[in-house]
């Protein structure tokens, strides 16, 4: 929540999260199925309740934040959100339902971007809210994206490397040195993924008018 914060307080246009289920179904932002990593716990989230949750801690002291925490911190903040279902290697059952009504209830200014690497979390999510934003998150070169998005009636694709969608959107993951951010921007992509936005907003101001004269 620190970095949120700080994030949102020095002018980022965007966040990205990951978000899981407790035990006990309650959404949570976390990027790792396992505690180990990143909290002074050890085991599979998904096998604690939210209230047994609340005896680990994180690098820097803070609770493992509910999803419901995270939306009380952006609500009203005039930023971008990206919520990636963790769904790929643990299918949450129910977990599509509970995020979007959460999601949908918040107070927020601009259209959420939901993402997940499972194309069946999408799909559900898409026969409980059929307008929002969807884009499929992968790793590996896409035979024919523009086909792939129509079929499953997507918004885009989150790649870890650039190739032509057509005109839908396209974000690369995870986007941190300057030669990679400024070719991404040279290329028109709708956005990337980074670990330093200052950087990267720094270098998108840079290009964007190069681009304009061109």
């Amino acid at each position: 929540m620190a970095g949120f914060r700080y994030a949102i307080e020095n002018g980022v246009e965007g966040l990205e999260f990951d978000v899981q289920l407790t035990r006990d179904q309650v959404p949570v932002i976390m990027h790792d199925e396992r505690l180990d990593r990143t909290t002074t716990g050890m085991g599979r989230l998904t096998d604690f309740t939210y209230a047994q949750l609340k005896q680990f801690q994180l690098e820097n002291g803070e609770l493992i934040p509910t999803l419901d925490d995270f939306m009380a911190l952006v609500g009203g903040q005039d930023v971008c959100l990206n919520l990636e279902f963790k769904t790929d290697k643990v299918q949450y059952p129910g977990i599509e339902a509970l995020v979007l009504d959460k999601v949908m209830r918040a107070d927020l200014i601009q259209e959420v971007i939901f993402s997940s690497f499972h194309l069946a979390t999408l799909q559900t999510a898409r026969l409980i809210a059929p307008s929002q934003n969807y884009c499929f998150l992968a790793d590996h070169v896409m035979l024919d994206p523009e086909l792939f998005i129509r079929q499953h009636q997507l918004s885009g694709l989150h790649l870890n490397h650039y190739q032509p969608v057509g005109q839908f959107a396209e974000r690369i993951w995870t986007v941190n040195s300057r030669y990679q951010i400024t070719s991404m921007f040279k290329r028109g992509v709708t956005g990337i993924f980074t670990d330093d936005f200052e950087k990267a907003m720094q270098i998108r101001d840079q290009v964007q008018p190069l681009l304009m004269t061109s």
